[in-house]
């Protein structure tokens, strides 16, 4: 098979999925030594811009810098952006992704764009859904733990954002969410909801 037919093969590879892995590239090549193949068109892809690094080892087609999100996982994108894709939020706000990894906090350059990473404990990654973003169909918090990491990780919310998310929030699912804390994070977050009626 020549060179052609495998960027072919990883061509097609990226029209099944928006986000990929060079582990996933080097394991579709079976040429000699595979690896070393892959980094080669992997270059020459980048080069002719036909795919883009997110991170270190992942890569994609696309030039939206919330798809990051896929690199990082177990991740999920939170705070304002989930707010913002709940139309809870009118604001601006860059994509904002919680992982359980081990990574740099903080903004990050990616595709050109800002992004924020934030740490949360394992046992705090629940509460997700998927949600049609453009063409995009991206991990986001549900509106229940988008409220409680708002809380936990103390970010401001305005009395209007605490008004429409009392209208939409599932009690009976905020209340199960709430027993995966601790005692103490439990308590901090109680005593917010039932002060803005949230609960």
């Amino acid at each position: 098979m020549g060179t052609h037919k495998y960027i072919e093969q990883i061509k097609d590879l990226f029209s099944k999925s928006a986000v990929l892995s060079f582990h996933t590239i080097s394991r579709s090549i079976k040429k000699g030594t595979h690896k070393a193949y892959a980094k080669q068109l992997v270059y020459y892809l980048m080069k002719k811009s036909f795919i883009h690094r997110l991170t270190k080892g992942w890569y994609t087609t696309r030039t939206d810098p919330s798809l990051s999100v896929f690199a990082f996982q177990p991740a999920y994108l939170g705070l304002q952006s989930a707010l913002s894709a709940h139309g809870l939020w009118e604001q601006e706000t860059i994509p904002i992704i919680l992982t359980t990894k081990h990574i740099r906090q903080g903004l990050r350059t990616i595709l050109g764009g800002n992004v924020l990473l934030k740490r949360i404990m394992p046992n705090q990654y629940f509460g997700i859904q998927h949600i049609q973003d453009g063409n995009l169909v991206l991990p986001y918090s549900t509106i229940e733990k988008t409220l409680l990491d708002m809380i936990v990780f103390k970010q401001p919310i305005s009395k209007e954002v605490i008004r429409e998310l009392r209208k939409r929030i599932d009690t009976k699912l905020l209340k199960a969410y709430l027993k995966e804390y601790d005692p103490q994070t439990r308590k901090t977050i109680s005593l917010f909801l039932k002060k803005n009626n949230c609960l």
